[in-house]
């Protein structure tokens, strides 16, 4: 979002909303930012971050409704995270080529996948690629700085969940609804089916928070391994869910 309309929102917040101070709040934007930079690929910018969360802090103070329930806290916290997560969507946070190869490396994953009946391995997905596996790593380390996850699978269960009850209620229709829980059912599904080390992975960063830095030193491997295996269940999901992602 450009900063003209950062501050045209501003402006209309401030007429708006003037039971709500917004600079009071400016703490949450920079916690929630932090908190989630540590969830981000090294290439983004936490000051990028807090920008975005900002925003979605005017937001908040526009539409606002204490009559729903839910403290001004609790509903700026939401307004925060999914603009933050927006801003990410339409960032680009990776050239084209990245974004390009990712979808190589998807699409090889299901050919191999596909005609083997069982888990491509790293040299069938170099050899379907017809590059060496060194730079097969390579194009799984440059994808770790395009978004690979959504919502759901970025930030957890937990944030879902807040997000469903106070918040996509009031502007998802009950078809959306029931297309989100079948994504997620799918991908749940999906998940269980990863190689037993990319599962171990995801569950260490998503379920246990650890970073990648951690997660290598409990398996004994390098930061970078543990980024390019991350990339790699990512990419796999992707290949294993495309019927979810043809709009794509």
């Amino acid at each position: 979002m450009a900063a003209v309309d950062g501050l045209a929102m501003y402006d209309k917040t401030k007429q708006h909303a003037n039971q709500i101070c917004v600079e009071d709040y400016a703490p949450l934007v920079k916690r929630i930012a932090y908190h989630m930079m540590v969830r981000m690929p090294a290439c983004v910018q936490v000051d990028d971050l807090i920008q975005a969360g900002m925003i979605g802090l005017l937001e908040a103070a526009q539409k606002y409704d204490a009559s729903r329930g839910a403290s001004f806290e609790t509903y700026a916290g939401i307004r925060i995270r999914g603009a933050i997560v927006d801003e990410m969507r339409r960032g680009d946070w990776a050239p084209r080529s990245v974004h390009r190869n990712s979808r190589l490396i998807a699409q090889a994953i299901r050919t191999v996948e596909a005609r083997t009946g069982r888990d491509a391995r790293d040299t069938e997905v170099a050899d379907e690629l017809g590059i060496p596996v060194e730079e097969y790593f390579a194009m799984l380390q440059d994808s770790s700085c395009s978004r690979l996850f959504s919502y759901e699978e970025t930030f957890g269960e937990e944030d879902s969940n807040i997000d469903a009850s106070e918040s996509s209620s009031a502007f998802a229709s009950p078809l959306e609804g029931i297309q989100r829980d079948a994504l997620k059912r799918s991908l749940a599904q999906a998940i269980t089916q990863l190689p037993e080390r990319e599962r171990l992975v995801l569950a260490l960063y998503y379920d246990e928070e650890l970073n990648l830095k951690e997660i290598g030193q409990v398996l004994g491997v390098s930061e970078s391994r543990i980024s390019q295996i991350h990339s790699q269940a990512a990419l796999r999901l992707r290949a294993r869910m495309a019927e979810w992602r043809s709009n794509d």
